[in-house]
C-alpha cells in the first residue's frame, strides 16, 4: 500500500518543539501525534508517517495515533506506535499493533556494587554469565516444560517461575502486573506455539536482546533517583527480552487468522498487516487470551534469566540483586484514562512503546506510588541507557494524559539490519567497543554487525525528547561495562 499520500512529512504541522501533527484526511478517523525533535523527523522514515496514518484509520480508536520519539518502520503499526480502542465504539485489537515479540521488556537490578569492584573482574564475570546465560537464535535452557507445566506457565507468568523457585516473591511486587498478567488462556495458544517454547524458557534470544551490567554515570533528578535507590558510581543489571518462539507464533498464528476474518468484520484494512479484530468478537478475545499469555512468558523468562545472573553475581560477589523494575514493551493492556473528562476503559496498544504512569496511580508499587513508575530505556552495547520515570500531567486544554500514558523504549534504529551488515563487521564492533573499555560476549559476528551501536538513533537525544515533551522525566544515565548479545 502507498498508503493516503505519497510523502507525509508534508502534511506535518507543527505544534511544539517536540510535537507534530497530521490533521486527518481520507479514511483517518483522528489525527497522528507524532513527539519528535527538528533532527529526528528529519531523518525519520517517511513510512512511520505513513503506518501511523493507517493506524488512525481502525475503527474505535480514541484520541489519536500516536508515535514516540523513537519511532521506525515496523510490521503494522510503527515500532513507537501507541493507540487506544474503546470496545464500546466498536474498537479493535491488532496483532500488528503489539508486535511479534509479545511483552518484550526491560528489568533492571541493583547490584550493590560500585564500577571498581566489577572491573575488577570484567573479563571473568563476563565469561561467567555468557557460560551461565543461553543466547542465541535457537538457544534452549535447561528447562524442560510438559504440557501441564506449559499451561501453569502462561497463566501464572512471573508469579509461577517464583513459586518454581526462580527468585523471591518480593521480586513480584516490582514487576508489571506484579508478575501475572490476568486473563490469559492458555487453550488460545496454539500446540506449535507451545512446542517452540518448550525448551527455550530462561533464554535470552537474539536480534537486539541483551544482558548488561551498567554503571550509572549521572542522575538528574536526585530526589526521583533516592527514590529508586540510584547513585552514580552504582552498578546495575539489565535484561532485555520478551516471550521468545511462544510470542513470535502467536503473533504469526493471529495476524493470518485476523487478515482472513477482517471482511467478515466489515473491516477496511489499509495496509493487510493491521490485520485485526473487534474486541468483542470471539476471534478479538481469543486472541487477547493468547497475547496475555504471551507477555505472562516473557515475565517468566525474565524472571529465570534474572536467578541466572544473581547465581553469577553471588558466585563473584556474594552479593545479590534487587529488582528496581520490570516493565514491558509490546503489549495491549486494558486501562481506565479520562477522555474529555469522563473515564473511559480503553484498550491501550504500546508496540515498542513503554507505559509511563505517573504518581499516585493504584497499580504501581505502594513505595513507588508517590514517585511514578520506572521507565527503563535500553541502548544499544556501546550506547547509553537510560531510566526515567512517569509523571507526564494534563495539559491546561487537555483532560487526558499524554499518549495515555506512555514513552519511548530505546533509541530506535536507523539503519535495517541488512543496511548495518554492510557498513560494520562484527568482530571490528567489538574490538572498538573493548577498546573503550565494554567486554561484549555473543555467539554471532552478524548480530554483532546489525546490533552496532551506529544502527541507531542518538538514544540520548531520543530521551531528551520524551523529558521536554512530558512523557516522561530523566532520572539516571546508565553506561554499559558487559555486554552480553544474542
Amino acid at each position: 500500500m502507498t498508503g493516503l499520500m505519497t510523502n507525509f512529512t508534508r502534511a506535518l504541522t507543527r505544534i511544539s518543539d517536540t510535537e507534530w501533527r497530521i490533521a486527518p484526511q481520507g479514511a483517518m478517523r483522528v489525527p497522528v501525534v507524532l513527539y519528535a525533535s527538528e533532527a529526528l523527523v528529519r531523518d525519520m522514515d517517511d513510512k512511520v508517517l505513513e503506518q501511523a496514518a493507517n493506524v488512525a484509520t481502525l475503527p474505535g480508536i480514541v484520541g489519536a495515533s500516536y508515535a514516540m520519539p523513537d519511532a521506525h518502520w515496523g510490521y503494522g503499526f510503527p515500532i513507537g506506535g501507541v493507540a487506544a480502542f474503546d470496545a464500546d465504539d466498536g474498537g479493535v485489537v491488532s496483532g500488528g499493533g503489539v508486535g511479534f515479540d509479545i511483552s518484550c521488556g526491560v528489568r533492571t537490578l541493583h547490584t550493590g556494587l560500585d564500577r571498581a569492584a566489577v572491573m575488577a573482574v570484567q573479563q571473568e564475570l563476563a565469561n561467567a554469565l555468557y557460560y551461565t546465560i543461553p543466547v542465541g537464535v535457537g538457544s534452549t535452557g535447561a528447562i524442560r516444560l510438559d504440557r501441564r507445566g506449559m499451561d501453569a506457565m502462561l497463566t501464572g507468568g512471573a508469579a509461577w517461575a517464583v513459586r518454581e523457585g526462580y527468585g523471591r516473591r518480593d521480586d513480584l511486587e516490582r514487576i508489571e502486573e506484579r508478575g501475572c498478567m490476568a486473563g490469559a488462556d492458555p487453550d488460545q495458544v496454539s500446540e506449535q506455539a507451545k512446542k517452540r517454547q518448550q525448551q527455550e524458557m530462561g533464554t535470552l534470544g537474539s536480534g537486539n536482546h541483551y544482558l548488561e551490567v551498567q554503571a550509572v554515570t549521572d542522575i538528574y533528578d536526585p530526589a526521583t533517583a533516592d527514590a529508586f535507590a540510584l547513585r552514580r558510581g552504582d552498578v546495575t543489571v539489565s535484561i532485555h527480552c520478551g516471550s521468545r518462539g511462544l510470542g513470535h507464533q502467536i503473533g504469526t498464528d493471529y495476524l493470518k487468522r485476523m487478515a482472513v476474518a477482517a471482511a467478515k468484520h466489515g473491516i477496511t484494512l489499509p495496509d493487510r498487516e493491521l490485520a485485526c479484530a473487534p474486541i468483542d468478537s470471539e476471534l478479538g478475545r481469543a486472541y487477547l487470551g493468547a497475547m496475555r499469555a504471551g507477555i505472562n512468558c516473557a515475565l517468566a523468562n525474565r524472571q529465570i534469566l534474572t536467578h541466572l545472573a544473581r547465581r553469577a553475581f553471588t558466585e563473584f560477589f556474594g552479593t545479590d540483586l534487587a529488582l528496581l523494575y520490570d516493565v514491558s514493551h509490546n503489549t495491549c493492556k486494558l486501562e481506565e484514562h479520562v477522555v474529555d473528562g469522563r473515564k473511559r476503559k480503553l484498550y491501550v496498544h504500546r508496540k515498542g512503546a513503554t507505559r509511563a504512569f505517573g504518581p499516585r496511580h493504584p497499580d504501581l508499587p505502594a513505595d513507588l506510588r508517590d514517585v511514578g513508575q520506572p521507565v527503563l530505556i535500553g541502548g544499544t552495547m556501546g550506547t547509553a541507557s537510560y531510566i526515567l520515570v512517569g509523571g507526564n500531567e494534563p495539559r491546561p486544554d487537555e483532560s487526558r494524559s499524554l499518549a495515555f500514558a506512555s514513552a519511548c523504549h530505546g533509541a530506535g534504529r536507523a539503519l535495517s539490519r541488512r543496511a548495518a551488515t554492510k557498513r560494520w563487521h562484527g568482530r571490528a564492533v567489538q574490538d572498538e567497543l573493548a577498546h573503550r573499555g565494554i567486554v561484549v560476549r555473543s555467539p554471532s559476528a552478524r548480530g554483532l554487525a546489525e546490533e552496532a551501536p551506529g544502527a541507531y538513533k542518538d538514544v540520548s537525544e531520543v530521551v531528551l525528547v520524551a523529558e521536554r515533551a512530558g512523557l516522561a522525566r530523566r532520572v539516571a544515565r546508565l553506561e554499559p561495562l558487559i555486554c552480553i548479545k544474542g
